[in-house]
């Protein structure tokens, strides 16, 4: 007969993806993992498979917590404007009890951007692919019309959120103020 699960899964998700954001994937050995989760390995590979299953299921967690940011960014319709506060929502986000600092999501960018994993890679292109269409589309409420520039310009703003995300880990409010600020000072 089978045992009963003594966990709820959404609570051991949400303890593991936190403990992947703090430390990211390959820093994370299965024990931190027992430890944090308050579960043994059997559970975890009984539910998750593995850690490589265990951690796509942190990102979807943390992809589903940050959603209300997203859709608020995505139906807002000031164009520049939108996208300067999607960048301070971002920094805000953070600072909520129940997040870590910087981005999970950017986090795992750098971690596997030189690795094979279709898996990771595949979730990390959709979310960067889509984050540069939100910027497109928002330069273009703003009257923006040639398209080169309009890719450049959602290029750079790519990489000033990954930058973002890497300073809110360790720079100071002010610091990431000035940040944002200098960011958008000539769009």
């Amino acid at each position: 007969m089978a045992r009963k699960k003594k966990y709820i899964e959404e609570d051991v998700i949400v303890k593991a993806m936190h403990l992947f954001w703090r430390k990211g994937y390959e820093n994370t050995s299965m024990q931190m993992l027992e430890k944090e989760m308050g579960i043994n390995k059997f559970s975890i590979y009984s539910s998750f498979g593995n850690k490589h299953g265990l951690f796509l299921e942190s990102l979807k967690c943390y992809k589903s917590k940050v959603a209300s940011m997203f859709d608020k960014f995505q139906k807002a319709s000031k164009g520049v404007d939108d996208i300067k506060q999607f960048f301070y929502d971002s920094v805000a986000i953070s600072s909520q009890d129940d997040f870590e600092k910087g981005c999970l999501l950017t986090n795992t960018y750098n971690e596997f951007s030189e690795t094979d994993d279709p898996l990771i890679n595949d979730l990390m292109v959709s979310f960067m692919d889509n984050l540069k269409k939100l910027f497109i589309e928002k330069l273009k409420l703003s009257g923006y019309s040639d398209e080169e520039e309009i890719t450049k310009l959602a290029n750079f703003l790519v990489l000033a959120k990954h930058g973002l995300a890497a300073a809110s880990r360790v720079n100071s409010e002010k610091e990431i103020e000035d940040y944002i600020e200098m960011t958008f000072k000539n769009l």
